[in-house]
């Protein structure tokens, strides 16, 4: 056994088996990089409790020195993964010697939460409610803080990208300020199932206030940004693997990145607003609506049981709509999610 061991170590570098060490960085700097090249880096964002680096990962595609510099990022929740996926297979299929501009993509932006299979930060705190953050804040407040100073400092256009969470399905959406050209033309490009007209800043008052989400914070920042859900949290979608990667590419064709022919499908459906409807009492909820149906007022949207079978309460949409989202989980107390309804725009 030892001998085998000892000739797969031998014959590894031979066969590919061998990868070399990514290099840890403290910053970004795309003037390091050679034209037409893919760099994969750890890039420092704070030191953990032993004093030892959290890094995160970025990939970076530079084609030549004209064009601009596309931002995504994944996970920013620690339990939402299909960004990931996209990321790494557009990385993986750009031509690097015909691109033009630069890809910075992080397929992984919580690093603490990630490994832990958890949604929020260590401190419980959401950090996709805590931009900008502060140099000298919390734990929370440093780690956007550091997002904003290394990553979007360096980008010019910006896609965040999301799933439900936990007891929760989503469709293939996007949200994004539907009254900026470019940012409708970035949601657009997605052939997703729903658009959501959402300014987020934030999403709830539609006002700034003292913490906002990263898409708000690089809004303020003149960065056009755009949020995709891609489904549901935990997994890898390879549907929506190639989805979302067909979405990138035309983005990248429309921002001249690329030569590559923009694919189109059909036109999503646009909602100028949307919300949850809740259950007001506990119990097991069946939820008899599936992703991206169209609901008219009054249709059934849960039936709420006691732990014998013995229906509670049915739950009717209160008016015309389609399902962006819905629970998933049967069990619920006062509060529980139904639907995520959205609301046509015309």
């Amino acid at each position: 056994m030892r001998n085998i061991y000892i000739l797969l170590l031998c014959l590894s570098p031979i066969f590919g088996l061998s990868q070399s060490p990514i290099e840890v960085v403290d910053e970004i700097d795309l003037n390091t990089l050679e034209p037409n090249t893919v760099k994969h880096v750890w890039l420092k964002i704070i030191d953990d409790g032993m004093g030892k680096p959290i890094t995160i990962p970025v990939s970076i595609a530079k084609g030549d020195n004209e064009g601009p510099v596309l931002g995504l990022t994944a996970a920013l929740h620690g339990n939402e993964l299909n960004g990931i996926s996209v990321i790494q297979t557009l990385i993986e299929d750009i031509n690097i010697n015909t691109l033009k501009g630069t890809i910075i993509a992080i397929p992984g932006l919580n690093a603490v939460s990630i490994p832990l299979h958890q949604r929020r930060y260590i401190d419980e705190e959401d950090l996709n409610r805590n931009f900008p953050g502060k140099e000298k804040g919390n734990r929370s407040q440093q780690y956007v803080w550091q997002i904003g100073e290394k990553i979007l400092s360096k980008i010019d256009y910006l896609i965040d990208m999301h799933t439900a969470s936990f007891g929760r399905v989503n469709s293939f959406y996007v949200r994004a300020d539907l009254s900026d050209p470019q940012m409708a033309e970035m949601a657009k490009l997605q052939n997703a199932d729903i658009i959501l007209s959402n300014k987020g800043i934030p999403s709830a008052t539609q006002q700034i206030s003292a913490t906002r989400t990263m898409r708000a914070e690089a809004v303020l920042k003149d960065i056009p940004t755009i949020t995709i859900e891609y489904g549901n949290p935990q997994v890898f979608q390879p549907e929506l693997t190639k989805r979302g990667t067909q979405g990138i590419q035309n983005v990248l064709s429309w921002l001249k990145m690329t030569s590559q022919e923009i694919i189109k499908e059909e036109e999503a459906f646009i909602c100028k607003k949307s919300y949850w409807l809740f259950v007001d009492k506990g119990g097991y909820l069946e939820v008899p609506v599936a992703l991206n149906q169209k609901l008219k007022k009054g249709d059934l949207i849960g039936i709420l049981r006691d732990p014998f079978g013995t229906v509670l309460k049915e739950y009717f949409c209160p008016e015309d709509g389609i399902v962006i989202g819905k629970s998933s989980n049967p069990i619920n107390m006062n509060g529980g999610r139904i639907i995520h309804l959205g609301i046509p725009q015309n």
